[in-house]
């Protein structure tokens, strides 16, 4: 039995949601909520989130809670803003402002 969650258009870099993704791949579900929740990065109290959003489907869909393992964390790249920082003698320099996809793929050991 697998659930998972979503959540797109995150305001948060895929390279760096992706170092903490990495941290949390196949690891039991409390052992991986215990390290975002200590993890001091805006990615993990975004995948802490969407990893209780997939918790609670799991339990909605009537899977054992306690033996859900985290299958796989999957950070894609989702669209980017760009804006225009103005420099000097009328020049303007491109800023990025990139987001993610951030999907929680929940699995049964």
């Amino acid at each position: 039995m697998e659930a998972q969650a979503t959540a797109k258009y995150i305001r948060v870099s895929p390279r760096k949601a992706l170092l903490v993704a990495r941290n949390v791949n196949g690891q039991p579900v409390e052992q991986a909520m215990d390290i975002l929740k200590f993890t001091p990065n805006k990615a993990a109290g975004i995948i802490y989130k969407v990893m209780r959003s997939a918790l609670a489907n799991a339990e909605q869909a009537g899977s054992d809670v306690g033996s859900l393992r985290v299958k796989q964390v999957v950070v894609n790249e989702g669209p980017t803003m760009k804006r225009f920082m103005p420099r000097s003698q009328g020049r303007a320099n491109t800023i990025l402002k990139r987001t993610s996809h951030i999907t929680v793929i929940l699995a049964a050991n």
